[in-house]
C-alpha cells in the first residue's frame, strides 16, 4: 500500500466567489494600477496561505468548473438557470488566480461537462481507496455528502475565514443522517441555488423528518400507502419524478473521466521570485511585505567596519561616491536623539554608534565638501546633520524622492517598502528596532549588519532609480526641484519659528472661561447635564428631549455632525451654541494645547514638511500641521501667537493670490480667462457677472460673488452640478445653470478639461508645467465612480499640481536671493500659497521690493502671477 499522504481539495469556483463577496463592499480599494480589481485574489491567497499553514497537505488540487454546459443541464435544461453571470470584476480575476496556483505550486483543474464537485468527488475516491486522508475546502454545503471516516469537508461559514468541519459524525449530529442521507435530503428539498425542483412544500425540516422514519427517497416511495393522507402526500405522489431527478442531478460522481490522477497532484511548494512578481503586478503589498518576511534574505551577512578614533582616516581618504545616514528610531527627527550612523562605498561599509565621530574636524570638513553623497531621505538627513553642526550641501541623490517622483502614489516612508517596490530585498526598520512601546535598539552586531544592508541598497538602487527617472522625464524635476527643496525645507525646519508662549497660554484661559459658559448655557436649554463631547448623548438631548426633527441616522444613533447642526441652526438656539462650543473647544484642544506640546525647548516650533505625501506634489505639514492653523474668524487670532525670534524684528508674509485660476487661465489659453486677470479685473465678480447676466461689476452683490468664487474653484476640482448646489445651498437646477454660465464665459476651458481626460485615456498619465507626473490607471475601470475619479483628478491635477510646483521654484530662488543679498531675514514657513519669513525691521523694505519679483518670476505665464506681502510684529498682524 502507498504510504498514507493528506490530500487537500479545493472547491475553487465556489471559493472564488466567496471571496470575491467577501470584500465586495470594499471593491473600489482594491485594485492595482492598472485597474484591475484585485479583493478575491487576495482574499484567495490569505485562505491559500492560512490552509497550508494549518494542514501541511502533502498533496493539492483546486477544481473549477468549466463554462458552458454539464451533464445535468443535459438532464434538465434550467439546472443553474436562475444564476446570473458573474460579475466582470470577478471574472477579470479569475486567470490571475489560477496563476496564483501556478506560483504557489498548486495543480488545479476542470473538465468538460463535469463540476468542480465531480472532480473532487472522484479525487477523494481515489484518495481514500489509497489509504490517504483527504480535506475538502468549500462554500457549498453539498460536498458534505462526501465525508468518511478519511474524508472531511471544511465549508465556509463567513467569507472563508472561518471554517466548519463536516464528518460523518458531526453531520449525525446536526441533522441525525449519515453523509450519503444528505444527497435524499437536497432530492426531496430541491435547491434554489442550484435550480432544482424536490418536492413542493417540501423544506429542510419535513425532509429530514421523511428520512429519520424511512432513510432513503428509494423507500420513502416504497412505503408511500404508510402515510396519511395530507396535501404533503399528494405532493409526494404528484412530484415523485421531481425528487428522484433532483437527487440524481445532487449526487456528487465519484467516477468522473480526469485525465489526470493523483500523483499529478503533488504540492510542490511556492516560487518565491513568480509570487513576488504577481504580488508586485497586482499591488497587494501585504501580501509582497508577508511574503518578503518569509523569503530567505537575498544578500548574505556584509562586512563592514566599526569606526574608532584610531581608524578615521579611513573615511577622509575615500574619493569615490558614498552612501550615508544617519540612523534615528522615531519618525520626528527633530525630537529624535541619533542611534549610529554608516558611510558607506561600493566596498565597504563605515559603521558607529558614536555620531560625535561626525564631528571631529577632518570627518567634518570631509563631509561639507563632499561631492557625491546618497541618501534615504536627504531632508532628515540635512536636519540630523546641522544639530551636529554639520553642514551637508553636497546630497546628490535621495532614494525616498526618487521613488516618490516615480511612484507619487507610494505612501509609505520605510526604506525597507521602497526597496522591495524596486525589486530589492531589504529587511524593515519595524523588524530591526520593534515600534510603539516595544521599539528599542537591537544588539549591535544586528544594528550595524542592519547598517550595512541599508548603505548596499541605497548605493546598488541610485543607478537604476536615475534610469527610471530618466525614462519617465523626471530627472530635471528631481535635480532641479524636489532635492534643491529638500535642502531649503531642512534648513527652514531647522530654523523653526518662536512661539510666544504667554500669549497662547492667554488664549487657552479666555478659551476655558467661553467653553465654560456655552456649557452652562447649552444645560440650561437642554434642561440636563450631559456629556457634550458624547454623540450619543446629544443626540438624544436634540432628537428625543427636545424633538428636534432628525436629519440623519448612523449605525450607532443619530448623526450631530457640523453638517446636520448646521441644517438646524434655525431649529432651536440650543444648535447654535453647541456649533459655537465645538469651535472654541477646537481652538482650545488643537491649537492651544497642542501647540504648547509642540513647542521646543528653543521656545519655537519645529514642523516637518511631508515632500512625498500627496499626488499632486503639494507639500504637508506635520508635528503640528502649521498649514492647518486658521487663516479666519476668531481662530486666526491663534497666529499672535507667532513672534520674531529676536527683538526688532518682524514677521513678512508674502502669498500667491489666485494662484490655482491663473494656472487655469494659462494652460487652458481661455481668452476671457486671461483678459480678465490682465486687466486685473475681479475673477469672481466678472464670473457672476456671467453667471446672474449682469452688466456691471457694481451690481454684483457679495452673496453672487461668494457663489461665483465656489463656482471657480469647484470647476478647478471637477465639481458636480450636486456638489456645488450642496456647496452653496442652491438647488440642483442652479446649479447646473451656474456651471453652464460658467462655461459659456469661459468655454476654453471646457476644451481643456475634455483634452486632459482624453489624454489621460491615451498615455496613463497627466503632467504638470513641470512635468511632474499623475497616473491614473482607474480612467479605465469599468467602475464608473472609480472612473469618474480619475477623469476629475485628470482635469484638476496639472492645476494644482502646477500650482505646487510653482510656490517650490519660488522657495529655492528666495533661498538663493536672502543668500545672494546676504540678507539675515529667514524664511520660515510655507502655508499653501504663502511663504512667512522673519528678518530685522530694516529689511522690511528690501523683502518687501525683493520677495514679489522672485516669486513672480517662479515661472513664465500667459497671465501676470500676483504677490501680496505684508509685514508685522507678529503672523496675525503680518497678514
Amino acid at each position: 500500500m502507498a504510504t498514507e499522504k493528506n490530500l487537500l481539495l479545493i472547491d475553487g469556483s465556489s471559493i472564488a466567489f466567496r471571496a470575491f463577496y467577501a470584500m465586495y463592499n470594499q471593491l473600489d480599494r482594491f485594485t492595482n494600477a492598472q485597474g484591475v480589481h484585485t479583493n478575491a485574489v487576495l482574499t484567495f491567497n490569505n485562505m491559500l496561505d492560512s490552509l497550508v499553514d494549518t494542514m501541511q497537505p502533502d498533496n493539492i488540487l483546486v477544481a473549477f468548473d468549466r463554462s458552458g454546459g454539464t451533464f445535468r443541464t443535459k438532464k434538465f435544461s434550467d439546472y443553474k438557470g436562475n444564476r446570473d453571470r458573474a460579475p466582470e470584476e470577478l471574472l477579470e480575476q479569475l486567470p490571475y488566480i489560477k496563476r496564483l496556483l501556478d506560483d504557489h505550486g498548486m495543480a488545479h483543474y476542470d473538465l468538460q461537462d463535469w463540476e468542480a464537485d465531480d472532480i473532487i468527488g472522484t479525487l477523494a475516491k481515489q484518495a481514500e481507496a489509497a489509504g490517504w486522508t483527504v480535506t475538502i475546502v468549500t462554500g457549498d454545503r453539498d460536498l458534505t455528502q462526501l465525508a468518511t471516516d478519511k474524508v472531511t469537508v471544511q465549508v465556509t461559514k463567513k467569507g472563508v475565514g472561518e471554517l466548519e468541519a463536516y464528518t460523518p459524525a458531526h453531520i449525525q449530529d446536526k441533522f441525525g443522517l449519515t453523509p450519503k442521507q444528505i444527497i435524499d435530503m437536497k432530492g426531496l428539498m430541491g435547491d434554489t441555488s442550484d435550480n432544482y425542483p424536490g418536492v413542493s412544500k417540501v423544506g429542510e425540516k419535513t425532509a429530514l423528518k421523511l428520512l429519520l422514519q424511512f432513510g432513503s427517497i428509494e423507500n420513502l416511495y416504497a412505503h408511500l400507502d404508510d402515510l396519511k393522507k395530507s396535501k404533503m402526500k399528494e405532493n409526494l405522489i404528484n412530484d415523485q419524478a421531481n425528487a428522484f431527478l433532483s437527487k440524481d442531478l445532487a449526487t456528487i460522481r465519484q467516477d468522473a473521466p480526469l485525465t489526470i490522477g493523483l500523483e499529478d497532484t503533488a504540492y510542490t511548494g511556492p516560487d518565491i521570485d513568480k509570487l513576488r512578481a504577481l504580488y508586485t503586478e497586482l499591488d497587494m503589498r501585504q501580501a509582497l511585505n508577508k511574503l518578503n518576511k518569509q523569503a530567505p534574505q537575498v544578500q548574505p551577512d556584509l562586512s563592514y567596519v566599526v569606526l574608532d578614533d584610531s581608524n578615521l582616516a579611513q573615511v577622509t581618504a575615500i574619493s569615490e561616491p558614498i552612501s550615508f545616514e544617519i540612523e534615528m528610531l522615531t519618525e520626528n527627527y527633530h525630537t529624535a536623539e541619533p542611534v549610529g550612523f554608516f558611510i558607506g562605498t561600493a566596498t565597504q561599509t563605515y559603521v558607529s554608534t558614536d555620531v560625535t565621530l561626525l564631528t571631529m574636524p577632518a570627518v567634518k570638513a570631509w563631509l561639507a565638501q563632499k561631492q557625491d553623497i546618497a541618501v534615504f531621505d536627504a531632508k532628515r538627513n540635512i536636519v540630523a546633520g546641522t544639530k551636529l553642526g554639520l553642514v551637508l550641501d553636497h546630497i546628490d541623490f535621495d532614494v525616498l524622492l526618487a521613488s516618490y517622483l516615480l511612484n507619487p502614489d507610494q505612501n509609505s516612508n520605510d526604506f525597507g517598502q521602497i526597496a522591495q517596490d524596486h525589486d530589492y530585498q531589504l529587511e524593515f526598520d519595524v523588524d530591526v528596532y520593534g515600534k510603539g512601546a516595544k521599539l528599542k535598539l537591537p544588539e549591535e552586531s544586528q544594528l550595524f549588519q542592519h547598517f550595512a544592508r541599508k548603505s548596499a541598497a541605497i548605493l546598488a538602487l541610485k543607478p537604476h532609480l536615475l534610469q527610471d527617472l530618466d525614462d519617465q522625464d523626471q530627472t530635471s524635476l528631481f535635480t532641479q526641484m524636489e532635492l534643491p527643496l529638500a535642502k531649503v525645507l531642512a534648513r527652514m525646519e531647522s530654523t523653526g519659528i518662536t512661539l510666544h508662549q504667554a500669549t497662547l497660554t492667554q488664549m487657552g484661559a479666555q478659551y476655558a472661561q467661553t467653553i465654560k459658559v456655552l456649557e452652562e448655557k447649552i444645560y440650561a436649554e437642554a434642561g440636563l447635564e450631559f456629556n457634550l463631547n458624547s454623540p450619543k448623548q446629544l443626540g438624544e438631548v436634540l432628537f428625543e428631549k427636545l424633538n428636534l426633527p432628525v436629519i440623519k441616522k448612523t449605525k450607532t444613533g443619530y448623526s450631530t455632525s457640523v453638517e446636520v447642526l448646521e441644517q438646524l441652526r434655525t431649529a432651536s438656539p440650543i444648535v447654535q451654541d453647541i456649533l459655537d462650543y465645538r469651535a472654541v473647544s477646537k481652538l482650545q484642544s488643537t491649537y492651544v494645547k497642542g501647540l504648547l506640546k509642540a513647542v521646543l525647548p528653543d521656545n519655537k516650533i519645529h514642523t516637518r514638511y511631508l515632500q512625498t505625501l500627496t499626488q499632486t506634489g503639494r507639500l504637508s505639514s506635520v508635528d503640528p500641521n502649521m498649514q492647518n492653523i486658521p487663516a479666519r474668524g476668531d481662530g486666526k487670532l491663534i497666529r499672535k501667537a507667532f513672534v520674531p525670534s529676536q527683538p526688532g524684528w518682524q514677521i513678512f508674509s508674502s502669498d500667491y493670490s489666485q494662484i490655482e485660476l491663473r494656472v487655469l487661465a494659462h494652460i487652458s489659453g481661455d481668452a476671457n480667462m486671461q483678459e480678465a486677470f490682465k486687466e486685473d479685473r475681479d475673477i469672481h465678480a466678472n464670473t457672476a457677472m456671467k453667471i446672474f447676466k449682469l452688466d456691471s461689476p457694481d451690481q454684483v452683490t457679495p452673496d453672487m460673488r461668494r457663489q461665483a468664487k465656489a463656482t471657480n474653484f469647484g470647476i478647478v476640482y471637477g465639481i458636480s452640478d450636486f456638489g456645488l448646489a450642496k456647496n452653496i445651498g442652491i438647488t440642483r437646477r442652479q446649479a447646473k445653470a451656474f456651471i453652464d454660465g460658467y462655461f459659456e464665459q469661459y468655454p476654453q476651458v471646457h476644451d481643456y478639461m475634455d483634452k486632459m481626460v482624453a489624454l489621460a485615456r491615451e498615455q496613463g498619465y497627466v503632467e504638470t508645467l513641470f512635468h511632474r507626473r499623475r497616473y491614473l490607471a482607474q480612467i479605465h475601470s469599468r467602475n464608473f465612480n472609480q472612473r469618474q475619479f480619475a477623469e476629475r483628478t485628470a482635469m484638476n491635477t496639472p492645476i494644482q499640481g502646477s500650482a505646487a510646483d510653482i510656490i517650490k521654484v519660488a522657495m529655492i530662488r528666495m533661498q538663493q536671493m536672502l543668500a545672494d543679498h546676504h540678507l539675515q531675514s529667514r524664511m520660515l514657513l510655507q502655508v499653501h500659497d504663502e511663504l512667512i519669513f522673519e528678518g530685522p525691521e530694516a529689511e522690511m523694505a528690501t523683502l518687501a521690493e525683493l520677495v514679489p519679483k522672485v516669486m513672480d518670476s517662479a515661472v513664465a505665464l500667459a497671465v501676470p502671477l500676483k504677490v501680496e506681502s505684508s509685514f508685522g510684529p507678529t503672523w496675525y498682524d503680518a497678514k
